[in-house]
Parts: structure tokens; C-alpha cells; sequence
């Protein structure tokens, strides 16, 4: 018995420094900030993304935010699989990690398990959006229309690539 209490006051600690030590961020990344979250809420194009499996196969995607009643924000993913042929739909809710005015936040679309969603570049109306996950894997460039500039799309991939993402593996999901 005394063993197992050894190791449950070894394990403890170590969890305990692993919730407070996740990034939200990717380092060299930084939130903009200020940040009008009222000019964010609204429907996004996904332009590009990097792939992971929750957005596998999907075009036609969209991301679109509203107020929750207990002032968290209300995320739903919407994208149209072209294997399986059905539209897939997540919602989810996202909260501030700071304050309000910096645009790092976490989402969580499983219950208690959030991630990093972090807009770190975006013009002044708020029609284009860079976002970052809690590290290199997650990447997206949205859009309030179904296309961005090509001067926009070039600008958003030198802020990323200066992170260390690597841009080449972005999909460029179709909008039809």
C-alpha cells in the first residue's frame, strides 16, 4: 500500500504542472490585440487549413460565432465530406484565456478538453483572419467570402512560415 500512495503523490504533482504548463500558443506566435470580438462573431470561409482528422475530407467549410447565453462564444464547424457524401457539423464553445481585448482563446468541442484557437493576424475590418492552434499543427486562413487576395493569402503565409509553420502542407479546401 505504501507504494501506490508514493506513486499517486508523484503522479498528482506531474498532472497538476501539466494542466498549468500547456501552451495556448504557439511560441514565436502572438494574439492580436486589441481584439473586437463583436467584429469577429459571424460566419467564415475556411480558406486553408492544415489537416488533422476532425476536418478530414471536408470542403466547403465554415466556422461561424455567436454569444452563448453564460458569455462563452458559440463555434459551429460546418463542412460537406466528399467521401462519406453528407454535410458534418461540430459546435463547440470557446472562452478567453486573458482578457477580452487579446484574441487567444481556448475552444472545446469534447466536453471539459479545450485547445488553443489564437487570431493572430487579421485587417482592419475584419474580413480576413489568420489562426492559430496550440502549436504547429493547427493552422487556418479564413475569410468572410469564399476567396481571399492573393496579396491577403501571401501575407498571411510569410507571418506563418516566420512562425514555423510549414505552409506547403495547407489544403485549400473548394467552396462549390
Amino acid at each position: 500500500m505504501r507504494r501506490s500512495n508514493n506513486l499517486f503523490f508523484l503522479i498528482i504533482p506531474m498532472m497538476v504542472f501539466g494542466f498549468f504548463s500547456c501552451r495556448t500558443i504557439p511560441q514565436g506566435a502572438t494574439a492580436v490585440e486589441p481584439f473586437y470580438v463583436e467584429k469577429y462573431l459571424g460566419k467564415w470561409y475556411e480558406i486553408a487549413r492544415l489537416d488533422f482528422k476532425y476536418e478530414r475530407n471536408l470542403n466547403n467549410v465554415t466556422a461561424e460565432y455567436s454569444w452563448n447565453e453564460n458569455g462563452s462564444i458559440r463555434v459551429v464547424n460546418r463542412g460537406y465530406n466528399t467521401v462519406e457524401k453528407e454535410w458534418q457539423e461540430a459546435v463547440g464553445k470557446a472562452k478567453f484565456v486573458g482578457e477580452k481585448d487579446v484574441a487567444k482563446l481556448k475552444v472545446s468541442f469534447f466536453g471539459p478538453f479545450y485547445s488553443g484557437y489564437n487570431v493572430i493576424a487579421i485587417d482592419e475590418n475584419y474580413q480576413f483572419a489568420l489562426v492559430a492552434g496550440k502549436n504547429l499543427d493547427y493552422l487556418w486562413i479564413l475569410c468572410r467570402k469564399t476567396t481571399v487576395p492573393d496579396d491577403v493569402k501571401e501575407k498571411y503565409l510569410k507571418i506563418a512560415d516566420d512562425i514555423g509553420y510549414n505552409t506547403s502542407d495547407l489544403l485549400w479546401p473548394q467552396h462549390d
